[in-house]
């Protein structure tokens, strides 16, 4: 069998190649449907890596937050249709410790590995899960829930137990669904919203209070702070949850920023506070993520934050795909019809 794969060889230049491919013994062989762009992508995608970053790594094939339709398993437990999301990280190695996405060895698609913009991709059984009857628009966005409820899930066993308030600083996808996320897991919190746009504030109608960060008083506190900025914003959002979180609480990041930010390790020191590392999620994350949509009222909160719909039956339509994202306040889903 031939094997389409699109590749970016070189900022906003995307190539297809061919494969031959042979039946495998094993994996499963799944056809991506849907497929939504994350800031990773578009980072790659618009050259806005380092240099050296952009050397090692390209040629690239682009996409990790992705679902599909089986094509074929040799053992028989999927059937052809079956909607499957796939699961960006592969891990190599046993550990009963460190987390599956957190293991140096594992490999994780549209970095280090091909990611899904292809014509069918080979899947190891242990890295689709059945998605059933979710509508695989919204489908596309479980990646991202699952790297929430990566971040959640690591709060939980971490963070002590007064639980009161909550505050998420960003007002992008991350911070939507990091707070959708929350909002299942812990109902009876009061949950805050931080960002520095009125507009896309004004989606969070599930949380207790939305605010903009120059609204924010000495009096306003909270027990633990999810930063969901990453970028330049990281570090005054960082400084701003050193100032308002109470003692002992947990400052858990989510953000990604391409040059560090400085931090006031002085008062993380005075207060005695936690950071938590969270990056990107595993099977088990996945599988939580895909119990929670279930949920009709979670799949429509999920929906709000498609802001853009692109079929891709050739390149020409995948540039504009990442063109249009770039005008847009949160996520932009494709059909993959290649």
């Amino acid at each position: 069998m031939i094997n389409e794969i699109i590749k970016l060889i070189e900022p906003k230049k995307l190539e297809i190649n061919f494969e031959q491919v042979d039946l495998p013994k094993e994996d499963v062989i799944v056809k991506p449907t849907y497929m939504s762009i994350c800031a990773a992508d578009q980072r790659y995608y618009q050259g806005k890596r380092k240099k050296e970053v952009l050397e090692k790594k390209l040629p690239l094939t682009l996409i990790h937050e992705c679902i599909g339709e089986v094509l074929y398993d040799p053992k028989g437990e999927y059937k052809m249709g079956d909607r499957v999301v796939l699961i960006p990280n592969t891990p190599y190695q046993e550990d009963n410790i460190v987390k599956e996405n957190y293991r140096r060895s594992s490999k994780f698609r549209s970095s280090n590995y091909a990611g899904f913009m292809q014509n069918m991709v080979y899947m190891r059984r242990d890295r689709i899960i059945s998605i059933g009857n979710i509508n695989p628009e919204i489908g596309s966005m479980l990646e991202l829930m699952s790297v929430a409820v990566n971040g959640i899930e690591n709060f939980k066993e971490k963070a002590h137990e007064r639980r009161n308030t909550l505050a998420i600083w960003g007002d992008g996808s991350v911070a939507y669904v990091t707070a959708l996320v929350l909002r299942a897991y812990f109902p009876e919190a009061k949950i805050t919203v931080l960002g520095l746009h009125r507009e896309k504030l004004s989606y969070f109608s599930f949380v207790d209070d939305v605010k903009t960060v120059d609204e924010v008083d000495k009096n306003f506190k909270v027990d633990h702070a999810f930063e969901c900025v990453g970028g330049g914003g990281a570090e005054s959002a960082i400084d701003q949850m050193i100032d308002c979180i109470e003692p002992q609480g947990t400052i858990n990041l989510l953000g990604v920023s391409e040059d560090p930010p400085h931090i006031n390790t002085r008062m993380v020191l005075e207060k005695g506070l936690t950071i938590l590392g969270n990056s990107r999620s595993g099977y088990d994350d996945f599988k939580k993520s895909v119990d929670l949509l279930q949920s009709e009222q979670i799949q429509d909160y999920v929906e709000n934050i498609i802001c853009d719909r692109v079929e891709i039956n050739a390149l020409k339509d995948i540039y504009t795909a990442f063109d249009s994202d770039l005008n847009n306040n949160f996520k932009t889903v494709m059909k993959w019809n290649l």
